[in-house]
């Protein structure tokens, strides 16, 4: 630990050298310009104190990195080409630096052919070009790297990997993290490595992620990434992550943060209609209220959306009722909205049934667009003919002299149109079940919402 410190303040003392030099030059011709890579390991110790938490160093990052900038575009080019300054240039690339001046930089420079194939790796991975990244580091071992270049080879790698190779990137970010512990590198490695776990269903990888990266980074000011991961992960794996490992990682966490994310697994699962998650989370939201501090309404409103296609929904409409809509965002606003229109469409009478099998009239076309209903509590009737644009998951939040930012019945019929699957499995229940219809049209509706709120709770 002491050692740690020790590190840690010469890191911060050469970095606040680095910017004195810059703006106060010596007048004494007694000391020597830094070379670029002590630059940029000063970039590094002050990158690793950010994932750490200090985010007070965050403005001596952005100006490091201006400072290098600089320092590159008026060195010599055969400075470049020592072993220290050449992995130093690599470095700088893959920590935030300038991709142009990378570029401009190595095109100045004699490489052999492997400092070339990495370079242009490199390159070609910070212009946007993963396939030409992928070709060219594919030959590339980190582990036979020094460590300081290896591990950024190995995030690269496996961060380009993430998608066609799920496996082997999974053993490249634990490369990165082996040969860079305690260090940005392995910040983002364990962010990675977080979501490819969710996309190949491995729940014991995801949970000893998530465990290592509240244990180590809680704090970063990349976690809110991290969050949307682990809510999302919670509910995808929902049948394979124990509740109890769930409460073990969110234990770890301050009593704020662990609130939000339940309220966020609450939201997220409600909306899946995995009503055991939904209900689990809202209760450990709500385990912290006292007389002094009511109910969070979010925990009441989600609670309340886990259970909407139970034989209470009477009751849960008068519970949606009481909901203080002031203790809600915009957003969620509509989604109690949308949940109270819901609550009445299941309890609302079947349609006639005489009238659906009705043989149509002569000359009509009997693919034709019902007409639109009186009834406000009944938006199915207006589907086809709502004239809404297509709605992707995104709607404009309400002005601030708009009243409530209310979703009308329309607004949830148009949805429909970006839900077919739901209107399928609605249009294949037969008429003639009032009870298997109820349920269809619910479950069409809760795909509405999930269509129409995408933001997480604020």
């Amino acid at each position: 630990m002491r050692r740690a410190a020790r590190l840690c303040i010469a890191g911060i003392t050469l970095a606040g050298a680095a910017l004195a030099g810059l703006a106060f030059p010596a007048r004494a011709p007694a000391a020597e310009p830094l070379q670029l890579y002590q630059f940029v390991r000063s970039l590094q110790l002050v990158q690793d104190r950010i994932a750490a938490g200090d985010h007070a160093t965050l403005p001596m990052q952005a100006k490091l990195l201006e400072m290098i900038d600089a320092s590159l575009r008026a060195t010599d080019p055969q400075d470049l080409t020592t072993p220290e300054n050449f992995r130093a240039l690599l470095v700088y690339g893959m920590s935030g630096g300038n991709p142009l001046t990378v570029k401009t930089s190595s095109a100045r420079m004699a490489l052999d052919a492997s400092q070339r194939a990495l370079m242009d790796g490199v390159l070609a991975y910070l212009c946007g070009r993963p396939a030409a990244a992928i070709e060219a580091l594919k030959p590339i071992d980190p582990m036979a790297m020094p460590a300081d270049l290896g591990a950024f080879v190995a995030l690269v790698k496996g961060s380009l990997l993430g998608a066609e190779k799920p496996e082997q990137a999974l053993r490249l970010l634990d490369q990165a993290r082996l040969l860079s512990p305690g260090t940005l590198v392995e910040e983002a490695a364990l962010r990675r490595s977080t979501g490819i776990a969710i996309t190949v269903g491995d729940a014991g990888r995801f949970a000893l992620a998530s465990t290592q990266y509240v244990e180590r980074f809680l704090h970063s000011p990349y976690a809110s990434q991290f969050a949307d991961s682990f809510v999302a992960g919670v509910v995808a794996l929902n049948q394979t992550v124990s509740r109890d490992r769930i409460a073990d990682i969110t234990a770890m966490m301050d009593a704020e943060r662990e609130r939000v994310i339940y309220l966020r697994i609450a939201r997220s699962a409600a909306i899946a209609g995995l009503t055991d998650l939904s209900a689990f989370a809202a209760a450990k939201a709500r385990a912290d209220h006292s007389p002094t501090r009511p109910d969070d309404p979010r925990g009441l409103l989600y609670s309340s959306l886990s259970a909407l296609t139970s034989a209470t929904i009477p009751e849960l409409g008068k519970a949606l009722q009481k909901i203080d809509r002031s203790g809600l965002s915009a957003s969620d606003r509509k989604l109690l909205d949308a949940a109270q229109i819901v609550a009445r469409e299941v309890v609302a009478p079947p349609p006639p049934i005489l009238a659906a099998k009705a043989d149509p009239l002569p000359g009509t076309n009997d693919r034709a667009a019902p007409k639109a209903s009186a009834d406000p509590a009944r938006p199915e009737a207006t589907v086809d003919e709502s004239g809404l644009p297509p709605v992707e998951g995104v709607l404009p939040e309400p002005e601030s002299g708009q009243q409530e930012g209310r979703p009308s019945p329309a607004d949830l019929a148009g949805v429909s149109r970006n839900a077919p699957e739901a209107n399928a499995a609605t249009a294949a229940v037969p008429t003639d079940d009032p009870t298997a219809a109820a349920i269809a049209r619910t479950k069409r509706k809760l795909d509405m919402i999930d269509q129409l709120l995408g933001a997480s709770p604020q």
